[in-house]
C-alpha cells in the first residue's frame, strides 16, 4: 500500500492553490535537475508542486528619485582637486614672472642695418615722454630706417631722413628705403619675440598697423631723432609742389604727396597712379599735394590745372615716409606703388570672380575721384577740347529732325608702339586695324537695326553715324581699314617722317647741318621719348634718364615731351566726352583711362566700353 500524504501535523494553516492555468513543475534550467524519476524514488519530492517562477522586473517608480542636498563647491569639488588645480596656476604665474624679469636683465638689442649699420643706442637716465623712447647722441647722416629700443627692452623701429635732405629723394633711394623698412620691421619683431618665445613671422605691408613703429614727430619728441632747424620764411621746406596759393596755413594732420617721376616714358600709368592715390587720400583723411620736382613731362601747370588746394600746408620734407603704408605723412611714386596700392591689386587664392569684381569696381571708384579732381585741362587746351567736342556732337544730328534723332558716334583708340596686346595670337605684333572696323560697324548696326519706322533699319542715323580716331601711330590715320574717320584733335599732331619731309627745303641747296629727323611711324617708344630734343651725341646719356645718370633735360627737351602729353591728354578728353561708345584695348592704359573718363554706369553697366584684346574685362593697376 503507498504511503499517504498527512498535513496535519504541518506548521502551516493556510495552502496557496494555484490556478489551474499555472504551471508548477519547476523548469530544470533553475535548479538544473532532471525532475522525479518515480513516485517511489527516493529523489521523490513535492518542492517542484510548490516552487513559484521567478519574480517579473520592476517598473520605474511613479515619484522622481529625491535628490542629494547640494553641499557646495567643496561638496562638488573634492579638496584634494581643488589644491591640486590652485598648485598648477601658482606654477604658471611664476613661470611667466620668472620669464618677465629675464628679459628685463637681458641685455638690450642694439639697431644693425645693411648695407650701412645703424648707430648704437644709448640707455635713458630716465623714461621720456609717452612714446617711452631710448634717446641717443646723433643721428644717422642718410635716411635710413632703423632699430630703436625702449626703456623696457622692447625693439621698435622707425625711420630717419636728416633735415635738410633734398625733396623728393631718387626714385631709387625710395624703392631701397622700402626695401629696408620690411627688413628693419621684420628685425624688431624678431627681437620682440626672442624674449617670450613667440613664433616669429615674415611682415609685408598692408592696411593693417604695425604698432612696432613709431613715427617722426613721436621719435623727435621723445629725444631719439634731433629736434629740426628752425625754417625761416626764405627757406623752402619742400621741392616744386603744385601750388595755387602761398598763405601761411597750419600743418596738415595727415598727407600724402605724389611724385611725378617714373622710369616708363608713358603718361598713362602715372595718371591712373595718380588719380588712385587722389582718391585713395580723401578715403583716409589725407590733403594730398603733387610735386613736379622730376617730372619727365615738364611742369604739371603745363597740360593740367593746378590741383584744389587742402586745407592746411605740407609737412616739412623730413617727416614725409615712402614706408610703412600707416605713416602719418606719405609720399608715393611709381616706384613705391606697390606699398600704397597693396591691397588694391592683391589676389586671392583660388582666383574669385565675385572677389577681382569687387576689388576693381574699388579701384575704378578712387581712380574716378581722381579724374574729376585732377583731370582739368589747361586753359587754352581746355576750350579747344570744348569747341572740338561741340563740333562732333552737330555733326550726328540728323539733318531736319531738330536735335530729335542723332546719329552714333563711336570713338577708337588704336596703340601700338612698345605696347602689345594681352590676346595670344598677337602677343608679338598688334591687333589688325580691321577689327577695329569691323568692331564699330557691328556697334552701329546693333544699334539702329530696329529703330526707324515700323521696327525697321534707321537709315538716316546710320548715315550721320561717324567714327572718332586717336592713335599715337600716324599711319594709322591713312590706312584703309579706318578711311573717313574723324581725328580726336588737330591742334597737336604727331607726324610721320614722310610727312616731316615734305615740309623740309629741297635737299639739292646747300643748307646747315642738322641732325637726321625722326618721325612717330609705328607708335610711341620709350626710347624716342627719351631722345626727343637730344642730339646723337648724348643720345646715350638720355637713354640713362631713368636710372638718374644723365643731366637734367633741357628746356627744349621738356618742351617737346610736353608737346605730346598735351596730345594725349586731348586724344583722350574728346574721346571720352563726344563717342557714344569707345573701342580700344584693354591692354593699353590709356583704354582703362578712357573707361575711368566715361564712367562706371556707362561704361561697365550700359556695355559702351568695347575691348577687343581678348575676353578680358576693366582692369586699373598692374
Amino acid at each position: 500500500m503507498p504511503p499517504t500524504l498527512d498535513l496535519s501535523r504541518t506548521s502551516h494553516t493556510r495552502v496557496v492553490v494555484a490556478p489551474p492555468r499555472i504551471n508548477l513543475r519547476r523548469a530544470a534550467s533553475y535548479n538544473h535537475d532532471r525532475g522525479p524519476l518515480s513516485s517511489t524514488s527516493s529523489r521523490f519530492n513535492f518542492n517542484h508542486l510548490v516552487f513559484s517562477p521567478p519574480p517579473s522586473p520592476g517598473l520605474p517608480s511613479l515619484s522622481p528619485p529625491l535628490k542629494k542636498a547640494n553641499r557646495g563647491l567643496f561638496g562638488r569639488i573634492r579638496p584634494i582637486r581643488f589644491i591640486r588645480y590652485a598648485i598648477r596656476l601658482l606654477s604658471i604665474v611664476l613661470m611667466f614672472l620668472h620669464d618677465f624679469l629675464a628679459s628685463r636683465s637681458r641685455p638690450r638689442p642694439r639697431s644693425t642695418l645693411r648695407p650701412r649699420p645703424a648707430p648704437a643706442l644709448n640707455p635713458p637716465a630716465e623714461p621720456v615722454d609717452k612714446a617711452e623712447m631710448v634717446s641717443q647722441k646723433e643721428a644717422p647722416g642718410f635716411p635710413t630706417p632703423m632699430v630703436i629700443t625702449d626703456h623696457r627692452g622692447r625693439a621698435k623701429w622707425t625711420v630717419s631722413i636728416p633735415p635738410g635732405s633734398g625733396f623728393p629723394l631718387t626714385i631709387s633711394e625710395y624703392a631701397a628705403m622700402c626695401i629696408k623698412c620690411r627688413q628693419v620691421a621684420s628685425r624688431a619683431y624678431e627681437l620682440r619675440s626672442e624674449g617670450h618665445g613667440l613664433q616669429q613671422m615674415s611682415l609685408s605691408f598692408s592696411d593693417s598697423a604695425d604698432h612696432g613703429f613709431i613715427d617722426v614727430q613721436e621719435a623727435e619728441n621723445a629725444g631719439y631723432l634731433p629736434a629740426p632747424p628752425v625754417v625761416t620764411n626764405g627757406e623752402p621746406a619742400m621741392g616744386d609742389l603744385v601750388r595755387g596759393s602761398e598763405v601761411e596755413k597750419l600743418v596738415c594732420k595727415k598727407s600724402l604727396t605724389f611724385v611725378l617721376e617714373s622710369s616708363d616714358g608713358g603718361l598713362g600709368k602715372t595718371l591712373m597712379m595718380l588719380w588712385t592715390a587722389y582718391g585713395l587720400a580723401q578715403k583716409e583723411g589725407r590733403a594730398f599735394f603733387i610735386d613736379d620736382t622730376r617730372w619727365s613731362y615738364g611742369k604739371y601747370t603745363a597740360i593740367f590745372q593746378p590741383p584744389p588746394l587742402p586745407e592746411c600746408s605740407a609737412p616739412p620734407s623730413h617727416e614725409i615716409l615712402p614706408c610703412p603704408r600707416q605713416a602719418r605723412h606719405l609720399v608715393a611714386s611709381a616706384a613705391t606703388a606697390d606699398e600704397l596700392f597693396g591691397s588694391l591689386t592683391e589676389n586671392l587664392d583660388p582666383p574669385s570672380d565675385s572677389h577681382d569684381r569687387a576689388l576693381r569696381k574699388a579701384q575704378f571708384a578712387l581712380a574716378r575721384q581722381g579724374y574729376e579732381a585732377l583731370s582739368r585741362l589747361n586753359t587754352d587746351d581746355g576750350d579747344y577740347v570744348d569747341a572740338r567736342v561741340r563740333e562732333l556732337l552737330a555733326k550726328r544730328i540728323v539733318p531736319k529732325s531738330k536735335g530729335q534723332r542723332n546719329g552714333l558716334a563711336v570713338g577708337v583708340h588704336v596703340r601700338r608702339g612698345d605696347r602689345h596686346p594681352l590676346e595670344y595670337q598677337y602677343r608679338h605684333s598688334y591687333i589688325p586695324l580691321n577689327l577695329y572696323g569691323d568692331a564699330a560697324r557691328e556697334v552701329i548696326e546693333a544699334r539702329f537695326n530696329r529703330t526707324g519706322a515700323f521696327g525697321g533699319e534707321d537709315t538716316a542715323a546710320k548715315e550721320q553715324s561717324f567714327v572718332i580716331l586717336a592713335s599715337d601711330d600716324p599711319t594709322v590715320y591713312e590706312s584703309a581699314e579706318l578711311s573717313g574717320a574723324n581725328r580726336a584733335q588737330e591742334r597737336i599732331k604727331l607726324a610721320s617722317k614722310q610727312t616731316i619731309q615734305k615740309v623740309n627745303p629741297d635737299r639739292s641747296v646747300m643748307h646747315k647741318f642738322v641732325d637726321e629727323t625722326f618721325g612717330w611711324e609705328g607708335g610711341f617708344f620709350a626710347a624716342m621719348f627719351w631722345n626727343l630734343g637730344v642730339s646723337r651725341s648724348t643720345a646715350t646719356q638720355a637713354a640713362d634718364a631713368a636710372g638718374g645718370l644723365a643731366p637734367p633735360p633741357s628746356a627744349e627737351t621738356l618742351r617737346l615731351r610736353s608737346l605730346v602729353g598735351r596730345a594725349y591728354m586731348m586724344d583722350l578728353a574728346v574721346l571720352a566726352d563726344a563717342s557714344d561708345v569707345v573701342v580700344c584695348t584693354v591692354s593699353a592704359v590709356g583704354c582703362r583711362l578712357l573707361a575711368v573718363m566715361m564712367g562706371w554706369d556707362s561704361a561697365m553697366e550700359e556695355g559702351n566700353w568695347v575691348n577687343i584684346d581678348g575676353g578680358y574685362g576693366w582692369m586699373g593697376l598692374e
